[in-house]
């Protein structure tokens, strides 16, 4: 055999073997081999948190397949609405379900309209709806129904509006807070979601008429109304909680102005210890005792005035918001107050809410970092010394909330110390935060979460393991690399077609 010979069966065998390569590179594309999962399309559901100050909403979204029976939720976007909070339209007809135009039409427009009706929305009342409840139970359903009726003329997929618990909200703000610190689940580096398996934080929460604290404990619960069992992720969880009706922030200073009434015995002038020195201001005494957190006085005048002048008074201001409490005739191992069980307080703590506010305040008027009960204390007393017209010079911005921060900070520092029992040992593991992942931390995100176990998963969609712009471009490799290896067998073929002729 000459070298010519032997060259052109080298150049036959490369084509051929470019050719079978450029083969199985297509049909490897083309086969259904090596299946990942494809980002299913989003879900998205609506929340409305209607408490007693103001009613907020919260647009959340997940992938439509789920984890472990629940859905990977994360916060799209929020709206609060302008005008109280729903409880406070009551006999106001039309007044509750006007107040939710402006957030609705903004979710309307957000979400994409192919996703409109599959978009779940509820509607959570918390402690101003409970409180109306108890007061004026007719004019609590008439406003349930009346935003009831207003969320359904919306192209989404109403689910109701209710009026939830205390232990609800205590236990949906705990999951919030333990989902946004990743206890639950976390996207590890292998590209799985997993279970971390990591202690989880308890929950602190004051609202405008009540406060909850919940947490994850070893101890035995001797009260089994603040034992609740939830199950995120495929794992079961036992914690305690505890909600207090009247102990939110503007019910206490409600409730404030009538033990100063009622102690300095006038319902025309009192002197306010917690109000900063040099504030006055009239008020009605309807505006006091129209809440069921108060008991009215007899004789009751609702529209005669009250003259209040402050004094900014650490002592006195502490002394009356600690009569509000009760640390008396508790009958189990430990309790918080008014007679309410609660094991001792362990591991992290989030605080949000009134108390993330009225904490940095405290820090930016005293010009602290806030570690420890001394340094609360030391906090506290600087801003009740502080008088109106400082604070004023200090904090224009902050226009009526001056007034109240000396007894929001007392407020603080009585259910955390006294209430809770947070020592010189664990206050430093609580964490005052207002939101976390861009995401505004409350009860709302776990209720979501908990109620995405309702919610119908669709159907994965797959892909083949290359991205999509990737196996194009290795379709037209192979393609190009068997259009040349057939050009150059016909070469081949042509030189050898010659050789024998």
């Amino acid at each position: 055999m000459s070298l010519q010979q032997i060259t052109m069966q080298l150049q036959i065998c490369t084509a051929f073997a470019a050719l079978f390569v450029s083969l199985i590179g297509i049909l490897l594309l083309v086969v259904n081999t090596g299946d990942v999962q494809e980002p299913a399309q989003l879900m998205y559901g609506i929340v409305l948190d209607a408490g007693s100050s103001h009613t907020s909403m919260f647009i959340y979204k997940w992938p439509a397949d789920k984890k472990n029976g629940t859905g990977i939720v994360s916060q799209h976007s929020e709206c609060h609405a302008k005008g109280g909070g729903i409880s406070s339209y009551a006999g106001n007809k039309g007044g509750a379900a006007g107040s939710l135009e402006e957030c609705m039409n903004k979710a309307t427009q957000e979400i994409p309209k192919s996703r409109h009706k599959l978009t779940p929305v509820y509607l959570g009342a918390t402690a101003g709806m409970r409180l109306l409840n108890i007061s004026k139970p007719k004019e609590s359903d008439a406003v349930l129904k009346e935003v009831a009726d207003k969320l359904k003329t919306y192209p989404f997929s109403f689910k109701g509006a209710t009026i939830l618990s205390g232990r609800e909200e205590g236990a949906y703000g705990w999951v919030t807070v333990n989902y946004l610190l990743e206890k639950f689940i976390t996207y590890g580096f292998v590209g799985q979601w997993l279970s971390p398996g990591k202690d989880t934080a308890g929950a602190l929460d004051l609202g405008g008429a009540s406060t909850q604290i919940t947490f994850e404990t070893k101890q035995i619960v001797e009260n089994k109304d603040n034992l609740m069992n939830l199950r995120l992720y495929g794992r079961d969880y036992k914690i305690y909680t505890q909600s207090f009706l009247c102990y939110g922030r503007n019910q206490v200073l409600l409730r404030l102005l009538a033990l100063l009434i009622t102690t300095q015995g006038s319902d025309r002038s009192i002197v306010h210890p917690c109000y900063p020195a040099g504030y006055s201001t009239t008020i009605k005494l309807s505006s006091v005792f129209d809440t069921p957190c108060n008991k009215r006085p007899t004789p009751y005048k609702p529209d005669d005035d009250l003259q209040i002048k402050g004094t900014g008074n650490y002592d006195q201001c502490l002394a009356n918001v600690s009569r509000l409490f009760s640390f008396n005739n508790c009958s189990y191992s430990r309790c918080s107050f008014d007679k309410v069980f609660q094991p001792n307080v362990t591991g992290n703590f989030m605080a949000f809410s009134a108390f993330f506010y009225t904490h940095s305040f405290l820090q930016k008027a005293a010009d602290i970092t806030i570690t420890s009960p001394a340094d609360l204390e030391d906090a506290i007393h600087v801003v009740c010394n502080m008088s109106f017209q400082k604070m004023q010079n200090k904090f224009p911005d902050e226009g009526n909330h001056l007034r109240d921060y000396c007894a929001d900070s007392v407020l603080l520092r009585v259910l955390l110390i006294n209430g809770y029992g947070f020592s010189n040992l664990s206050f430093p593991y609580i964490s005052f935060r207002e939101k976390a992942e861009d995401t505004s931390v409350g009860w709302s995100l776990g209720y979501m979460l908990s109620l995405s176990n309702l919610l119908p998963a669709e159907n994965v969609l797959v892909r083949k393991t290359l991205r999509p712009d990737a196996w194009r471009a290795a379709v037209f490799l192979f393609s190009a690399l068997l259009i040349v290896s057939i050009f150059f067998l016909l070469r081949i073929f042509q030189k050898t077609t010659k050789l024998c002729c």
